[in-house]
């Protein structure tokens, strides 16, 4: 897996921020620890930018949000908590042991009768809720395989409403966006997605460049014209 190098200031200013004015609770503090007793990836968002992502969701008033790379469910817990009562949360993850443990946390953080979890690749589920003729969705965060950033942004404007917020994770990993010979196997398909968030006719994007205990990156934000 390519590493991340984040630096003390930038965590210990993380973690200030986060007992500072983030408040996790406990819900979400034991959706990171299932992460890691279960052995997953420490590849959560950090919960500064879980809680926006929250923030976001309330403020978009967002009510069908649908979720590229559940994970433990750490930030489905957070875009699920910036629902309104009759708001639901779709997640696409192809792990079952993923699936299972996010299905204990977000069951255990109260947002069960809100979330879906399909299980299976998700360009397999995208096409299949298209089948279905859902609702479009209004907010759309992709957190999965990075080879595939391009396409999750094309079902992205296909199942999503004009106007809907779309949210695209890891875009600057580690300066690779420059260098891509420093992780072959994901900076290209992050370029070939920023490149495609540039010329897409049907989005208007913008990208931040963050760093914290997760390292260097950053964060596309884009509206469905």
């Amino acid at each position: 897996m390519f590493e991340h190098k984040p630096r003390p200031e930038w965590t210990a200013t993380e973690e200030f921020l986060t007992r500072t004015v983030v408040h996790p609770d406990p819900a979400l503090e034991q959706a990171i620890r299932s992460a890691a007793d279960a052995g997953m990836p420490a590849i959560e968002v950090a919960p500064n930018a879980g809680k926006l992502l929250m923030l976001l969701v309330q403020l978009t008033g967002a009510r069908r949000i649908l979720e590229i790379g559940t994970l433990a469910g750490f930030s489905t817990i957070w875009m699920g908590r910036g629902l309104p009562p009759s708001g639901t949360l779709v997640t696409c993850e192809f792990l079952p042991k993923h699936a299972e443990v996010a299905w204990a946390n977000i069951d255990n953080a109260g947002l069960g009768e809100k979330v879906e979890i399909r299980l299976g690749p998700a360009l397999d589920t995208l096409a299949a809720l298209e089948e279905e003729g859902r609702e479009p969705f209004d907010f759309i965060f992709i957190d999965a395989d990075k080879e595939n950033n391009s396409r999750y942004l094309d079902w992205a404007v296909r199942l999503g409403r004009r106007g809907a917020t779309v949210v695209l994770d890891n875009t600057i990993w580690e300066g690779a966006v420059l260098n891509p010979d420093m992780d072959p196997v994901n900076a290209p398909g992050i370029i070939e997605a920023l490149t495609l968030l540039g010329e897409h006719p049907r989005l208007d994007a913008t990208v931040i460049q963050t760093v914290g205990s997760k390292g260097w990156d950053g964060f596309a934000l884009a509206r469905i014209t």
